[in-house]
């Protein structure tokens, strides 16, 4: 009787994991239609709760520095990930600013050889060439989790990782964080 018990509770993970992007993407369309009423700081106050309550911010911010994250003493760690969480937030506020009926379509799921689940969706634009967003979760206690995010192929982690880490391991952690301020800073201006 295993196979359908785990099937039924694989279904049921799947479930969760989706549930959590429809959700995060409802409220990513719902900003974009009031995006210029909102103006930048009202977009990311309301996108606050939203990427804290769908991203695993902590992790996203671990797997950035990657190694260099255990050399990193607790309060740099703390740092790192609060300026990191504003950072993806500021983004997200930046880049989703208007709103031309776009629309989010539920594609596919599947299950990573670790655990995880992506859920790959299609953000349709009206007049434009559909973007493909693959979300990748983890559980992260009861919840799942969203870690990464892969526009049309791109990992926007895989490229954050790339820069950071040199930057850390050149610059060193300092000129990483006002990197990040600086980086902020400019999508709250544009």
């Amino acid at each position: 009787m295993g196979g359908l018990s785990d099937a039924f509770a694989l279904d049921q993970a799947n479930s969760k994991a989706r549930q959590v992007v429809d959700k995060f993407q409802e409220e990513l369309i719902d900003v974009m239609k009031n995006g210029k009423k909102l103006g930048y700081s009202g977009r990311y106050d309301k996108l606050k709760e939203s990427v804290t309550n769908s991203h695993d911010l902590g992790k996203i911010a671990r797997i950035v520095v990657g190694k260099e994250w255990e050399k990193l003493p607790e309060p740099q760690q703390q740092q790192l990930s609060e300026v990191f969480s504003k950072l993806s937030i500021a983004s997200y506020a930046h880049n989703f600013k208007d709103y031309s009926g776009e629309t989010f379509t539920f594609d596919n799921e599947e299950e990573t050889t670790r655990g995880g689940i992506v859920i790959h969706t299609i953000l349709n634009i009206p007049d434009d060439k559909p973007v493909k967003f693959d979300y990748m979760l983890k559980q992260n206690g009861d919840n799942w989790r969203i870690i990464n995010i892969i526009a049309n192929g791109v990992s926007d982690l895989a490229l954050k990782r790339s820069e950071y880490t040199s930057i850390l391991q050149r610059e060193g952690f300092d000129a990483l964080i006002a990197k990040i301020n600086e980086k902020i800073d400019n999508y709250s201006k544009q």
